[in-house]
């Protein structure tokens, strides 16, 4: 038993300093890929210790817009993760074979989304030592009635799923031997339940502000995940097809052709939710229009966020158009303007068209605009360069994994891969 134990640690030893050795071998694209990556990675974090510093004073939000584009990304990122969701139905549930070989990609997309999610919540603490207060059981929240309390669990919790089905699935390949079921499957359909419960907590700390009406809707959560459903599987679609141009791994048109179904559905129901918000809004002409009047029509003068609206309505209409027309889907170029006409437009509609209307106009009828300023920018954009460099890295190694030519047996490493 010993020399068992003793065998597999040598090569659980020698498949870590092989895949840290890998991480470093590619071609120039790679290498300029990986260095862009990390300069903009330095510079968000440059930016982020000038914050650190001077406080969240150098952000352009104010006492009456106290969540801003950190969250907005947050909330955005969350839908990102539980998308996964989508892949792993039909690969593990209904034994969709042409899914089982993206569906790792969809769970690594997860992990790194979860990471920007907790990084996009950590420069929003004004104090990020006291981040300990979040946790449940050790920080001072009112567990189990703080609905953010729920939140770091949920979120932490998928992550930590992803990251053990991802790690042995793929160590399992690279040991050429069968994964024992028992070790994943029930951790694969926790997490199918999970990437539900992320988004629909999320969706339940805005509800659950009854100070804030523009966010106290019952269909909150379901628009959540209907726009989830939508940006996730459109991203993939993109992600897929330039890993099947790069690497060459195999990844099959059907399974595009699943994904692109999955984004016209989810991107109707989205937008027919977004329909009835709107005419709930409206048609009732209460005191609480004032927050949606502010966002889609202008108030008092005040229309920062009117271009933005309209901007994101407008792609995700065009969008639906083209996935709904059989001529325009048969060309996968208009797939994929369909694609990121989503990912954009849901991102815009999730963000600044969801958080800041919340807060304007305030109880006393206040209206201060929200602008991010550079370097509250300049930090999404080192988050988002810090997700993509590991999402790119863990692909790095899976690729070569999944494919075959990266496993125990082999002797040397091709620097081509």
């Amino acid at each position: 038993m010993n020399t068992r134990k003793h065998s597999a640690l040598n090569d659980y030893i020698d498949f870590l300093c092989r895949a840290i050795r890998l991480s470093f071998h590619g071609g120039p694209w790679f290498y300029a890929w990986m260095a862009a990556l990390s300069i903009l990675s330095f510079v968000g974090l440059r930016a982020y210790s000038h914050q650190l510093a001077f406080g969240l004073a150098v952000t352009g939000m104010t006492d009456q817009v106290s969540w801003g584009i950190y969250i907005a990304n947050f909330t955005y990122l969350v839908g990102m993760a539980a998308a996964a969701v989508m892949l792993v139905i039909p690969a593990y549930i209904y034994k969709v074979k042409e899914m089982h070989n993206v569906v790792i990609f969809g769970e690594l997309l997860a992990v790194a989304a979860i990471v920007m999610c907790l990084l996009f919540v950590i420069v929003d603490l004004g104090r990020p030592d006291r981040f300990w207060h979040l946790i449940p059981f050790i920080g001072l929240f009112n567990f189990p009635i703080s609905m953010l309390s729920w939140d770091v669990v949920v979120l932490n919790g998928y992550l930590l799923i992803n990251v053990h089905i991802c790690g042995y699935l793929l160590y399992m390949k690279y040991l050429s031997r069968k994964p024992n079921a028992w070790l994943y499957m029930p951790f694969v359909f926790l997490s199918i339940i999970w990437a539900i419960s992320i988004h629909t907590v999320t969706a339940f700390l805005y509800v659950g502000l009854v100070g804030r009406p523009f966010w106290n809707a019952a269909i909150v959560a379901p628009r959540f995940l209907g726009s989830a459903f939508t940006a996730g599987p459109g991203l993939m679609i993109i992600a897929f097809q330039i890993i099947r141009r790069i690497s060459g791994y195999h990844i099959g048109d059907n399974a595009l052709h699943l994904l692109r179904q999955i984004v016209t559905v989810s991107l109707l129901i989205n937008l027919f939710l977004l329909g009835c918000e709107v005419f709930k809004e409206f048609y009732s002409d209460s005191l609480h229009v004032s927050s949606s009047q502010y966002l889609f029509f202008g108030l008092h003068g005040h229309s920062a966020l009117v271009p933005w609206i309209w901007t994101a309505v407008i792609m995700e209409c065009i969008a639906a158009v083209i996935l709904i027309v059989p001529r325009l889907t048969q060309r996968i170029l208009w797939v994929n303007v369909a694609c990121i006409l989503s990912i954009v437009g849901i991102w815009i509609e999730k963000g600044m068209g969801l958080i800041v209307p919340g807060f304007l106009p305030t109880p006393l009828g206040e209206i201060v605009e929200y602008l991010p300023t550079p370097n509250e920018t300049l930090i999404c954009i080192g988050i988002w360069a810090f997700g993509i460099l590991l999402f790119s890295w863990m692909l790095h190694l899976a690729i070569p994994i999944m494919s075959g030519t990266f496993h125990k047996k082999e002797a040397l490493i091709d620097t081509n891969l």
